[in-house]
């Protein structure tokens, strides 16, 4: 099973660029975007009909948004994480799928100046929250723009970077948290390196010379652990300032998904 999440950065700019070639061409038997700007009405539906899709659209259009397109039908979908003051964004889908919830996140991010860091705290702690409460009746696989890179190794200036957001001792702190909880960051039980990036700056070609940062991810609950065949990135797609990153899962059978 092949899992993809994209931060697309406006689902209308990339379908006009190479979104269903790339759809194509990967095949994944589930794909989370976020940033998705739009509604569904948005767009016209040109993918394969094989897709069956699930909307989470921010109140305020033009802005944030979430995603599902998935080839096997879910038991069950629902938007948010049951908190008022954090749903109106449009930033979270959960599907429960017979071996495990997937969550598809865009975590908000803390803005230029830190304006926005004391509510990145209050998200970031209420989400771990819900992400355990799923995690009492089956494992979770959770991805997403998770708007942090974690450690050092997943900026490519980390120095200039330490009081920036996305690099802040507190949301690193939440993805440590998350961490600590007995989340498994799936990229790094493949790759310990550095170098390896989701996101760069538009300005000064930061793409080209790969200045960028590693903040987007699949985390996985250590129950799902044997069922982890890889992990990777895909920095040679273009089409938004992020790329996408996937991971494989082995099959469920029946008898796992019930237990």
């Amino acid at each position: 099973m092949k899992l993809i999440s994209w931060n697309v950065n406006g689902l209308r700019a990339v379908m006009k660029r190479n979104f269903l070639e790339y759809l194509d061409s990967e095949k994944p038997d589930i794909l989370c975007l976020q940033e998705t700007k739009c509604t569904p009405e948005d767009v016209e539906q040109l993918w394969s009909a094989s897709y069956t899709t699930y909307w989470n659209s921010a109140e305020k259009k033009g802005y944030s948004g979430t995603a599902l397109f998935t080839r096997t039908r879910p038991i069950a979908v629902r938007n948010g994480i049951g908190t008022p003051k954090h749903d109106r964004e449009g930033r979270v889908i959960t599907a429960e799928f017979e071996g495990f919830h997937l969550v598809n996140a865009y975590v908000p991010n803390s803005q230029r100046e830190l304006a926005r860091l004391p509510y990145r705290q209050e998200w970031d702690i209420d989400f771990l929250k819900y992400l355990k409460e799923l995690e009492k009746s089956k494992p979770v696989v959770f991805c997403g723009d998770l708007n942090v890179a974690h450690t050092e190794i997943d900026l490519a200036n980390p120095k200039a970077n330490r009081k920036n957001h996305g690099f802040t001792p507190e949301e690193r702190a939440g993805f440590s948290a998350m961490i600590e909880a007995g989340f498994v960051d799936t990229f790094r039980q493949f790759q310990t390196e550095g170098g390896h990036y989701t996101w760069w700056s538009p300005m000064s070609g930061a793409r080209a010379r790969n200045v960028g940062w590693r903040i987007d991810y699949f985390l996985i609950s250590q129950a799902l652990q044997p069922k982890l065949k890889s992990a990777f990135i895909r920095p040679e797609i273009p089409g938004s300032d992020h790329c996408p990153v996937g991971i494989q899962l082995k099959s469920f059978d029946r008898a796992e998904s019930t237990r």
